[in-house]
């Protein structure tokens, strides 16, 4: 146990034949539980695990292969149920330094928080020897999750060293979520539609040797179409079917005098091309609704900034 809360460790693993063991031995004793997920793996990933010798270790094998996403949510629902009080999520590759496991226990234990994550971007230097477009992508990734979330203060969202609370779990239809890369993006949102407290925690990246499985023309347009849907759910269900909030009051009259402003600016633009001349009436039918409606989305931007649960 750690500070008198029971810690079970999610561990999802695809092809991690030469990895497995080693995230297992360097398991700290403070974790009572260590749930490895084998999601349909064509290797040995299984049996390395269970040859590992740790009484702590539940191996659970697929039947098909699902994705990180679907193996997290299996290993967090087997955990519950083995009674675990925080899960953390730990990569079967080997990335996640199990040294940084307290700093992501602390907040929620003292602090009351339901879900704290790794943030490998905390400083210049963590850019450092990382390529242009990779860093731009992590960017724009992350700007684009803190709109469709509303997590405006976290960053880095496909890091997966997190840790959860039994509460907020129970919470989740984890069958629900996005089963592969985007289900770390899809978790952020339902916990923000839930109101769940989270916090980014420093943790240094720690690269070894594994060769990664993301496929950049397939995961990209998977998580942008989960970010726009996820940003619409998030917008109904939290400020529209819970409580009619003034977010949702700016957020849709602004877009729809924004809206109205193009569709008349369009409008003018066509009808006077050539030696017509706009009147000043229809230039500021088409301006002003515009610029009132872009007043509006700040403003509702503003509040959606200020009711992010940090």
């Amino acid at each position: 146990m750690y500070r008198e809360r029971t810690i079970a460790a999610v561990v999802p693993a695809y092809k991690e034949e030469t990895q497995i063991k080693g995230v297992i031995d360097t398991m700290l004793p403070f974790v009572d539980h260590i749930v490895v997920v084998d999601d349909h793996s064509p290797d040995r990933t299984g049996e390395v695990a269970r040859e590992a010798g740790d009484p702590r270790v539940v191996v659970i094998r697929h039947d098909q292969n699902t994705g990180v996403g679907g193996a997290i949510a299996t290993g967090h629902a087997h955990a519950l149920e083995l009674g675990a009080d925080i899960n953390v999520v730990m990569a079967g590759d080997g990335q996640m330094d199990p040294a940084y496991l307290p700093a992501l226990l602390d907040p929620i234990i003292d602090d009351g928080y339901g879900f704290t994550k790794a943030n490998r971007f905390f400083s210049v230097e963590s850019f450092h020897g990382m390529p242009r477009h990779r860093m731009l992508g992590n960017i724009i990734l992350s700007f684009f999750t803190k709109v469709a979330s509303g997590y405006w203060h976290l960053f880095d969202p496909q890091n997966g060293y997190t840790a959860i609370t039994r509460d907020v779990l129970l919470r989740l239809s984890l069958d629900r979520l996005a089963p592969r890369y985007e289900f770390e993006n899809d978790l952020l949102i339902s916990l923000n539609i839930l109101g769940v407290r989270a916090r980014d925690v420093d943790v240094p990246a720690r690269y070894g040797d594994e060769v990664s499985e993301i496929r950049l023309p397939r995961v990209v347009p998977a998580i942008s179409w989960l970010l726009f849907r996820g940003f619409w759910r998030r917008m109904m269900m939290k400020y529209v079917l819970r409580s009619f909030s003034p977010v949702a009051l700016l957020f849709f009259s602004g877009l729809a005098l924004t809206g109205f402003g193009v569709a008349v600016g369009i409008w003018v633009l066509t009808q006077t091309i050539g030696p017509e001349v706009a009147t000043t009436g229809t230039v500021l039918l088409s301006v002003t609704p515009f610029l009132v409606g872009v007043q509006l989305l700040i403003s509702a931007l503003v509040l959606d900034i200020q009711e992010s649960p940090d």
